[in-house]
C-alpha cells in the first residue's frame, strides 16, 4: 500500500474554478489524493481524488434518492476520514449544504456533547444528520431531540446509488455552513458561497507559493475552519496530496505528526495553532537528539494560526528541533476567521516570525505612568493581506485609524461571508456595506494595528478586561502566570467579574496539580503578586482542579464559558485558608 504521489503530471490550477464540485472534478483527473494514517502515523488508507469523486457522486445519488433538495442542510459529524470526505462532496454535488459538526472532546462529557449538537442542529435545521456508527448513542439522541433524521454513515453508504441527474451549481450559491469553534449556546452558522471559498483557496495557493513538490500534513480537525478549509478543501482545489493524523491521535502521540513529516518525499506544508508546537517541544527530552528520530529539513512552511502566536513557544520549538533540520524561517504566521472563509493575512514565505515590542500602556489605551518601569509585550507579525483582501484598523465608531494605531480589525474581500445563516441581526452587527458599493466590510472582533502593510493582532475585543477605564488583555495576565514554575499554556483563564460592591475586577482561574494545602496557599500568593505586577491591581485568584477549564471544539481555551461556569458555581475552586 503506497500513499498518493507528491508529484503529478496534471497542470497546477490555483482554485480557478466556478464551483467546489468543479475543483474536485479537475483534481480527480490526476494521481494525487488524501491519505489517512493510524494512531502511530502509519498509512491506513490512500484515497486518490479520483476515488473520492466516485464515492462522492454515489453519495449524491443516495442523498437525492432520500429526498434531499438543493439548499437542504446535511449535518455531518466531521471525523477525519474517507466517509466524511465523500459525504461532504456528495452533499455539494447534490446541491445541498454540508454542515460539519464537531466530534466529542475529552472534556464536558456525553450530555455536554449532545447539547452542543442540539443547539447547532436547531440553528441549521438539517434534512438529516449523518455520523460515525460508534457515536450513535449520542448523535442519534441529538437528532431525536430536534426531530431530524439521524443515520450512521455505514448504513447510509450501503444504500443503492442509482445514477440520476445532478443540479447545476452556481458560483454565487452557498457551498457549506461553518460553525465557529465557540458556537455553543448561541451558534452562528457562517454561510460561504462557492465563489468566496474558491477565492480564498486561490489566495492560499498563491500566498504560500505552492509548487509541484509540496505535500500537506495535517492533524487539524475538519470541524474547524483551519482544518476544513486550509487542510481539506484547499489541497483539493490546489491539487496537493495530503497526509492526515486524526486529532485525537495527535493529542495522544503529538510527535507522530513530526514522524509523518519526516517520512515523506518533497517539501511539506503543515499548519498548527501555537499549542501544537508547544506540546511537541515539551515532549522532546533534553537528553534526546531530535535528529536521531526526525528529518524536518524539508518542512518548507510551518503555518501558525487559530490562536495568539507566542514567540517564546516558537523559539522553544526551534531550540528542540533545529538539530533535526527545522529552519525558523519556515514559520508562516497568519490571521483569519471563518467569517472571511479562512485567510485574511499571510506572512510571505521565508520571513518567519517577526515581532514588535509594544508598551503595555499603548495596548491598554491609558496614559503612560512614570511611577513604574515600562513593560513591553512582543506582538507577532501576522503577515500581509492575502490576494483580493483589504484590511483596515478602525475606531469603535468605525473611523479609520492611521498606521501604528491600535483599533478594531476590519476586512473586505470576495471571500467574506454572505452572512450568518438565518440571523440577520448578528450579520448586521458585524458587516457594513462599503460606501463605494464594492462589497461588505467585516468587523472581525479582533484588535490590532498595521505597520508597513503588515497586520499585528493584539487580542480579542470581546475578551478585553476593562477596569477603571484601562484595558487589560487576558493573554497578558495568563502569560504572566505561565512563567511561574509548574504552569503551562492552557492552565490559566483570566476574565472580568463584578464584585459584591459593584466594581469590575479581573478574576484568574488557575489549574493546580498540588494536593498540599500549604503549597496551594503559597502558589496563590505567588500568582497574586505576579498578576499585580502586570495589572497593578489585586485580582481574584482561584486555584481549581486540573482539566477543569473548558475548551472550544478546536481545543482553544474558552474564557467566556469559564467565566459563566465559575459564576454559576459549576467550577469549584479549592478551599484555601486566608
Amino acid at each position: 500500500m503506497n500513499p498518493t504521489p507528491t508529484l503529478d503530471a496534471l497542470p497546477r490550477r490555483f482554485a480557478d474554478f466556478a464551483t467546489l464540485g468543479e475543483a474536485l472534478d479537475y483534481a480527480a483527473s490526476g494521481a494525487r489524493g488524501l491519505n489517512f494514517h493510524d494512531a502511530r502515523g502509519g498509512l491506513a488508507r490512500p484515497y486518490p481524488f479520483a476515488e473520492l469523486r466516485t464515492d462522492a457522486l454515489a453519495m449524491a445519488y443516495r442523498l437525492i434518492a432520500a429526498g434531499v433538495q438543493p439548499e437542504d442542510r446535511i449535518a455531518l459529524v466531521a471525523e477525519t476520514g474517507a466517509e466524511f470526505a465523500a459525504l461532504f462532496f456528495g452533499a455539494v454535488y447534490a446541491g445541498a449544504w454540508p454542515v460539519p459538526l464537531p466530534l466529542p472532546t475529552s472534556f464536558g462529557g456525553r450530555d455536554s456533547y449532545i447539547e452542543q449538537l442540539r443547539v447547532q442542529l436547531t440553528s441549521c435545521e438539517p434534512r438529516m444528520l449523518v455520523y460515525p456508527p460508534e457515536l450513535a448513542p449520542m448523535t442519534a439522541e441529538a437528532a431525536r431531540l430536534v426531530g431530524t433524521e439521524g443515520i450512521d454513515w455505514s448504513e447510509f453508504g450501503a444504500r443503492p446509488a442509482v445514477e440520476t441527474a445532478l443540479p447545476v451549481a452556481a458560483g454565487d450559491a452557498i457551498a457549506y455552513l461553518q460553525y465557529s469553534s465557540g458556537s455553543t449556546r448561541f451558534p452562528h452558522g457562517v454561510a460561504i458561497t462557492h465563489h468566496a471559498l474558491l477565492n480564498n483557496l486561490a489566495a492560499h495557493g498563491h500566498g504560500m507559493k505552492v509548487d509541484g513538490a509540496d505535500r500537506c500534513v495535517s492533524w487539524l480537525p475538519w470541524y474547524h475552519d483551519m482544518g476544513l478549509v486550509g487542510c481539506f478543501l484547499s489541497p483539493i482545489a490546489n491539487q496537493v496530496s495530503t497526509d492526515y493524523l486524526k486529532t485525537e491521535d495527535f493529542a495522544r502521540r503529538p510527535l507522530a505528526w513530526l514522524d509523518m513529516i519526516s517520512r515523506h518525499d518533497g517539501t511539506t506544508l503543515s499548519y498548527s495553532p501555537t499549542f501544537g508546537y508547544d506540546i511537541c517541544a515539551r515532549r522532546m527530552s533534553s537528553q534526546t537528539k531530535a535528529s536521531d528520530r526526525f528529518d524536518l529539513s524539508r518542512w518548507r512552511l510551518a503555518g501558525n494560526g487559530a490562536d495568539m502566536i507566542r514567540p517564546d513557544v516558537m523559539q522553544a520549538f526551534v531550540d528542540a528541533f533545529a538539530d533535526a533540520g527545522f529552519q525558523a524561517s519556515a514559520f508562516l504566521p497568519s490571521y483569519g476567521l471563518a467569517e472571511a472563509t479562512l485567510a485574511v493575512t499571510l506572512m510571505p514565505p521565508g520571513e518567519g516570525i517577526c515581532v514588535e515590542l509594544v508598551e503595555e500602556t499603548e495596548l491598554s489605551g491609558g496614559a503612560d505612568r512614570t511611577d513604574r518601569p515600562q513593560r513591553f509585550r512582543a506582538i507577532v507579525n501576522c503577515g500581509k493581506p492575502v490576494r483580493d483582501m483589504t484590511v483596515e484598523i478602525r475606531e469603535e465608531d468605525g473611523t479609520p485609524l492611521p498606521e501604528g494605531a491600535i483599533g478594531k480589525v476590519w476586512c473586505k474581500g470576495p471571500s467574506v461571508m454572505v452572512g450568518y445563516f438565518r440571523d440577520p441581526e448578528a450579520t448586521a452587527a458585524c458587516m457594513a456595506p462599503d460606501p463605494a458599493g464594492t462589497g461588505f466590510w467585516l468587523d472581525t472582533g479582533d484588535m490590532g494595528y498595521l505597520s508597513s502593510g503588515y497586520l499585528y493582532i493584539v487580542g480579542r475585543a470581546k475578551d478585553m478586561i476593562i477596569v477603571n477605564g484601562r484595558n487589560h488583555w487576558p493573554q497578558d495576565i495568563e502569560w504572566a502566570v505561565e512563567q511561574l514554575p509548574g504552569f503551562k499554556a492552557g492552565d490559566i483563564a483570566a476574565f472580568a467579574i463584578t464584585t459584591p460592591n459593584g466594581e469590575e475586577t479581573p478574576a484568574v482561574l488557575v489549574q493546580c496539580r498540588s494536593s498540599d494545602e500549604a503549597e496551594r496557599s503559597r502558589l496563590r500568593d505567588e500568582i497574586r503578586e505576579r498578576v499585580r505586577s502586570v495589572t497593578g491591581m489585586n485580582c481574584v485568584i482561584e486555584l481549581i482542579p486540573p482539566r477543569t477549564l473548558p475548551r472550544t471544539s478546536s481545543g482553544k481555551l474558552s474564557r467566556a464559558k469559564a467565566r459563566n461556569l465559575y459564576l454559576a458555581g459549576e467550577i469549584k475552586p479549592y478551599a484555601i485558608a486566608a
